[in-house]
């Protein structure tokens, strides 16, 4: 419960932007694609929606479930990846709903716990699965695969500069169980340098998109969702990755240009200083909306 509170203290990404940029209306039906512990569905709520919590982690699942349970009788919640929307969708009966949000990423309650192997902050095994049912782990792919393979994870996934020498450095430190061994090695690359971010970011990052296929994950679940969304429903998506961004930003492009979508936010929103601030995590994320129209 102590870690749960302490999660649930950070404030959700953008909130004030996500409220008004769903255009939230009474009653209507918005799905959180990714729930986490639950905070912008309860602004959602709190403004009058209705909401269908997605989740792939059943952990984080149960813990939405706890801090939203007041609201129990506007909220449903389905475990599940957002790849599968059509299938979630369809087993809830839903034909049409009113917006969809996504937030990608890492959870707090995530990064905190040591046992997710989420955090180089934080020593656990490299597991990294967002939903523990499935066999792939981080240690699988630092311990196993080739050194063409790794460098391409994490030059690309995490777009590090040094991604040559960390794979080399990975693959010689062989086997490697837990977060704090592949900090180290990282770490070392850099001869103790430290830039902005911590020298194992990007690395820990391309693991966790490669261990969850988050990209083709995000690219399946957008092409699905516009039969389900009402024409002047809209669409917010949070990135924190350049190449998510990028997945989003060409996805709304195409959809404008087929006169079936109009793009809200012609660059995206970022967090402001005072947000940064309050909330560090924050400082990479990149907001960008849309609306439904023409006559799909």
């Amino acid at each position: 419960m102590k870690q749960l509170e302490r999660s649930l203290k950070h404030i959700p990404v953008l909130q004030d932007e996500v409220i008004r940029l769903l255009n939230v209306k009474k009653d209507e039906l918005y799905v959180d694609c990714t729930i986490g512990l639950g905070g912008h569905s309860k602004f959602i709520i709190e403004n009058g929606g209705r909401v269908i919590g997605i989740d792939c982690d059943s952990e984080a699942l149960e813990l939405a479930k706890e801090a939203l349970s007041e609201y129990k009788d506007k909220m449903k919640f389905k475990q599940g990846n957002f790849k599968d929307i059509d299938r979630i969708l369809e087993e809830s009966d839903i034909k049409k709903v009113s917006g969809f949000l996504y937030d990608l990423g890492t959870s707090s309650y995530q990064l905190e716990t040591k046992e997710r192997g989420f955090s180089f902050m934080l020593d656990g095994p490299l597991d990294m699965r967002m939903d523990r049912r499935q066999a792939k782990t981080a240690s699988q792919i630092v311990n196993r695969e080739p050194f063409n393979r790794l460098y391409k994870i994490i030059g690309e996934y995490g777009e590090e500069p040094r991604a040559t020498q960390i794979a080399r450095r990975i693959i010689s430190n062989r086997p490697i169980q837990t977060t704090s061994k592949l900090t180290s090695i990282i770490t070392k690359v850099y001869k103790g340098k430290r830039g902005k971010i911590h020298p194992a970011t990007k690395t820990f990052q391309a693991l966790r998109i490669a261990v969850n296929d988050e990209l083709s994950n995000l690219k399946d679940s957008l092409d699905k969702i516009l039969p389900y969304l009402e024409k002047g429903g809209r669409v917010v998506v949070i990135s924190f990755h350049s190449l998510e961004d990028r997945i989003v930003k060409e996805k709304f492009k195409r959809w404008e240009n087929e006169g079936i979508f109009n793009i809200l936010t012609k660059k995206p929103i970022t967090p402001s200083n005072y947000e940064i601030k309050q909330n560090p995590r924050a400082r990479s994320a990149k907001l960008r909306a849309g609306e439904k129209g023409g006559n799909l």
